[in-house]
């Protein structure tokens, strides 16, 4: 149950990355950080490990973007 509930949060944590990678749309990772944090969580409570996998990318592709932009550093 927590694995769906993880892979649920993963894909709209990815499909927010996916915006947020356009320009002036960068902000938007600052929302997608603590979501895919959220699902990370859930994942470690599963058994499985796809959701946390799903989240742990969308969370260093939301970090990259993040750095790339100068939002984070």
């Amino acid at each position: 149950m927590f694995n769906l509930l993880s892979v649920s949060i993963g894909i709209v944590a990815l499909i927010g990355a996916m915006i947020g990678f356009f320009p002036l749309l960068g902000w938007m990772n600052w929302v997608i950080v603590p979501i895919s944090l959220m699902g990370v969580g859930f994942g470690i409570l599963s058994r499985s490990d796809t959701g946390r996998k799903l989240n742990g990318f969308v969370l260093v592709v939301a970090i990259i973007r993040l750095v790339m932009g100068g939002g984070l550093f």
